[in-house]
């Protein structure tokens, strides 16, 4: 789950999907979303990750880095958004044109969460 903060201060959540490289976590986005909106307005967020049991959780405050909106098919920002995936998936996309194009149609970015402190409990 993401948590970022409203315009009004009240907190907003999001469950997502990130992929991790021991160092950041990244995650894929659409411009228009609130989460993003927030992240943009104030990159202070929380990534709270459940453990195996229900007890076992770390909560990461991060700083939110947004990168460019992909435009063009194939473009930097495209595969960058296409290394998240196949990080997630494990696994590489079928048709890496097909999706870039939906990429740009949905005016996805990645954000980059870069951890400054956590807290964790349970088994971790």
């Amino acid at each position: 789950m993401l948590a970022t903060t409203r315009h009004d201060g009240s907190p907003q959540t999001s469950n997502i999907l990130y992929a991790f490289d021991g160092d950041q976590a990244r995650i894929s986005v659409t411009t228009s979303r609130a989460k993003t909106t927030n992240m943009r307005r104030h990159p202070a967020v929380v990534l709270h990750v459940l453990g195996d049991t229900f007890w076992a959780y770390a909560a990461v405050t991060c700083t939110a880095t947004l990168g460019p909106v992909t435009v063009e098919p194939g473009d930097q920002a495209g595969r960058d958004l296409l290394a998240v995936y196949e990080q997630i998936a494990q696994s590489s996309h079928p048709d890496p044109d097909e999706f870039y194009q939906a990429m740009v149609a949905e005016h996805r970015l990645v954000a980059t969460l870069t951890p400054v402190a956590a807290v964790t409990s349970g088994l971790w």
